[in-house]
This record gives C-alpha cells, structure tokens and sequence, in this order.
C-alpha cells in the first residue's frame, strides 16, 4: 500500500487491512507457501477470502490485496529502535509515572536535609561555638575572680590566698588556650578551697556500743611495726555528723566518709583506752577542732599525720 493510498482509504479499510496482516501473520503456514512467488498472491487472497467467510466477514478483494502487500513490505510492523542514550531517554520518560513521585520526594528529602542543614544545624553549631568562646573568655574567668574574693576576704591563712592565686592563673591560661576542662576544673578547685575554708566541725572520738573506738594494724612489710588509730567523727557546731574526703594512707585512694580513723602515738593511745576503760566514758573525746577561715584541722592531742577509712 503506497502513503498516497493510506490517506485515501477510510479509516474502516485501514483497520480491516491490518486485520489482514494481523491473520497473515498467525498463519505463517499460508505465507511460506503462497508468498514465495508472485503468481501465488491470487490464490492467498482466495484463500484469506474463505478463512474471513467462514467468520462471516465480507473482506473485498481490494482490501486483501491491501493486506498481503502490507505484509510483503513489512507495513504495520513495530521495530525497535536500536539502542542507545536518546532511547534510553525516551522509554525513561515514559516511564515517570512509575518513578516520577518517587524521585519528587526524594529531591524534596534531600532538600529538607539541605535547608535543615543550611538554616537549622549550621546557625545552632555556630551559635554554640559562640557561646562556648564568650564562655571560656567571660563567663569562666568571671567565676574565678568571684571565688579568689570570697576566699581572701574569708580566709584567715595567707596559704589559702596562695593556693587560689595559684589556681585561678592556671585556669585563666587553661580558658585564655581554649581548654574547657582544665578552665573548669579550676572553678572547681577554686570551689573546694572555699567550701573547706568555711568548714567549722570538730574531731571528737566515737564512744558508742558496737563501734570501735581505737583500731591497732600492722604494715605487710613491717610485722613488727604496729600502728594505733583513734576512730573519728566530724561534728558541727550543730552536731551534725560531716561527710569528709579522707585519703587512706593504706590504699592511697580519698573516700567521703563519715567516720575515719586518725593515727596516734602510743602514748596517747594508751591514754584514750585507760580514760575509756575508767568508767566506759572518754573524758577528753575532742581531737581537735576545725575553724571557718582555716584550711587544717587544730589537733588538742599529738597525731602522726596518717589516716584509715576501713578496717
């Protein structure tokens, strides 16, 4: 069928010559044989005439006719187009209706992503930078000058002013290099220099039934050393029992105890236990006593600078 004929025949022909070759082509057993010579195309079309009675269609001779050539010339035959970028374009786009919604909310993700990163994330880390560099460069250094004061106005040992001079230099260099922990543990510091000069409590003996009063050790290297002990407490001026760091001179670790024992020359040791042994009351409990203002403890009774928290 030339182009001219296809647009003079009605659309009806049309299809019902494609019918023709749809028919030709599921019965390529009459194609092989009436198609190898041109002779033969008059007996196809007789027999494509039958096979379209039978059904009780009416096909005119010029429609099969249509039909066969059609076919010899490879008419209303799909043929892929050959491979490559602009055909793998093409059949990608008239596939978005599979992943078109699927990639709009991939982009829309991505793009949240970047908008939270870009509006949200970067202004907070900023923000943050800045208020740890204001921290290190004003806040820090405002908390250890504020504790230097409140130790040398309250501190009556220059050792104590000392102490705190020492530790807020370090910390001012510790904040002034960016070093956040060591600027904060000179506050701390700073801290516990001025809570332990405001500390006021005084040793006194424990003497109550089912707590030891004095405690006897030997070291593992020395058997035939002994060492002597009076166990203590830390009392108030309200007579509230304190929890005091105490470093253990056996175990080299500080623990917060509440009772700890102190170590004592013989004599004194031997002293407490006649007091105690007397009348079951030690006359002269009180060790020593700490003062507000002061670092140490005012020991009444000779001690050897040694302490224990278990035994």
């Amino acid at each position: 069928m030339s182009e001219d004929t296809q647009g003079t025949l009605p659309l009806d022909d049309v299809m019902l010559a494609m019918d023709v070759v749809d028919t030709l082509r599921h019965r390529q057993d009459l194609v092989e044989r009436e198609l190898k010579e041109d002779q033969r195309a008059a007996t196809l079309i007789g027999k494509l005439r039958d096979i379209y009675a039978d059904q009780g269609i009416d096909v005119p001779d010029h429609i099969l006719k249509e039909g066969v050539d059609a076919l010899a010339e490879s008419r209303f035959v799909y043929t892929p187009p050959r491979r490559g970028l602009r055909t793998a374009l093409a059949r990608l786009y008239v596939s978005r209706g599979r992943w078109g919604a699927t990639l709009v909310a991939i982009v829309v993700a991505i793009g949240l992503v970047l908008a939270a990163y870009q509006f949200a994330y970067r202004p907070f880390v900023a923000s943050q930078q800045a208020a740890l560099e204001q921290h290190l460069s004003e806040g820090l250094p405002a908390q250890m000058d504020a504790l230097y004061a409140t130790i040398y106005r309250e501190t009556k040992v220059q050792e104590a002013v000392r102490q705190a001079e020492e530790i807020r230099t370090q910390g001012k260099s510790a904040a002034a290099a960016g070093e956040l922990e060591r600027a904060e543990a000179a506050v701390n510091d700073l801290s516990a220099l001025r809570d332990l000069l405001r500390l006021e409590y005084r040793l006194t003996i424990v003497n109550r039934p089912g707590v030891r009063t004095g405690v006897s050790t030997s070291p593992d290297d020395i058997l035939e050393a002994t060492n002597r002990y009076l166990v203590v407490e830390a009392l108030s001026p309200d007579n509230e029992v304190l929890t005091l760091p105490i470093l253990n001179e056996e175990s080299g670790e500080v623990e917060d105890v509440s009772m700890f024992a102190i170590r004592v020359p013989e004599n004194v040791y031997e002293a407490i236990a006649r007091d105690k042994q007397d009348d079951g009351i030690i006359q002269q409990n009180i060790v020593g006593v700490k003062q507000f203002g002061y670092l140490d403890v005012d020991y009444v009774v000779p001690v050897l600078g040694g302490a224990i928290t278990r035994w």
